[in-house]
């Protein structure tokens, strides 16, 4: 705890008073590197929060992609973020946080609110726009947020949302790529069941519980896990790929928890 106190002060505060400004500078001008503070960013703070993270397979580079994940903490956001160069999409509600929604503008966050099925449209038309550039977008495809031990079902709507956006703004198609993030260790001990509300956002506690369980808690070892891509052309269909990507995505779970061995991604 002293050192994430120290690091906090002395390492991480004056890195966010010079970044930040820097930041709203190079996205004012729409400089091409602005995702490299950003990922600077997500690395000091897996170190402040002790996140351990192992990288397995690699993400998708030069094309549009739409990367599809399961989802466990905020803290996911960091990990992933330290690993890879993606814009999140995340509820609207964050945009509103103190500080939060300040760090998720400054990384080019697109919004959605959960509660108007007719705001999927406006959503996948940013997500389209990011992606035709050769960006890439994370979609946590559950929905929600679970403890991790399993699944939920991927949700398809935004993917083919996505899809028809991409072909819209002049794409012959867009790249599907399955990411898995898996918490398999705590102080170095496999995470028991039990201990995983040390790790996942628990929704019966408060936003303060689980911030302050989140900041105090143990060394996590983490796993970000990129799985094989996949091409949704205009003549695809979402549904079945929205599948095929979720059993990638169980798949890899399952086998991280079990401290299995993923086969090397190409």
């Amino acid at each position: 705890m002293i050192f994430r106190i120290v690091f906090f002060l002395f390492v991480l505060v004056p890195f966010m008073l010079v970044v930040i400004p820097l930041q709203a500078l190079i996205l004012w001008l729409k400089l091409p590197f602005w995702n490299v503070l950003p990922r600077l960013f997500h690395r000091l703070g897996c170190v402040f929060l002790g996140l351990r993270v192992n990288v397995i397979g690699t993400a998708s580079h030069g094309r549009g992609t739409l990367l599809v994940s399961n989802h466990i903490s905020w803290t996911d956001i960091i990990a992933i973020g330290s690993v890879a160069h993606v814009t999140f999409v995340a509820k609207r509600e964050v945009r509103s946080w103190p500080f939060v929604g300040m760090m998720a503008n400054l990384q080019r966050t697109i919004y959605v609110d959960r509660t108007r099925r007719s705001d999927a449209g406006r959503t996948a038309q940013a997500m389209g726009r990011h992606m035709s550039g050769g960006n890439a977008v994370l979609l946590f495809a559950e929905g929600q947020s679970d403890i991790g031990t399993h699944v939920l079902p991927f949700r398809s709507a935004l993917i083919g949302a996505a899809q028809h956006a991409m072909l819209d703004a002049g794409a012959s198609e867009v790249l599907i790529q399955p990411l898995t993030i898996a918490y398999t260790r705590l102080q170095g001990l496999a995470v028991s069941r039990n201990e995983r509300s040390l790790i996942a956002w628990i929704k019966s506690r408060s936003i303060r519980q689980n911030i302050a369980e989140i900041l105090t808690g143990p060394v996590k070892d983490v796993t970000v896990a990129f799985g094989t891509p996949m091409s949704l052309n205009q003549g695809a269909d979402r549904k079945a790929v929205t599948r095929a990507a979720e059993a990638q995505v169980r798949a890899m779970l399952v086998t991280l928890n079990r401290g299995g061995q993923l086969p090397a991604q190409r």
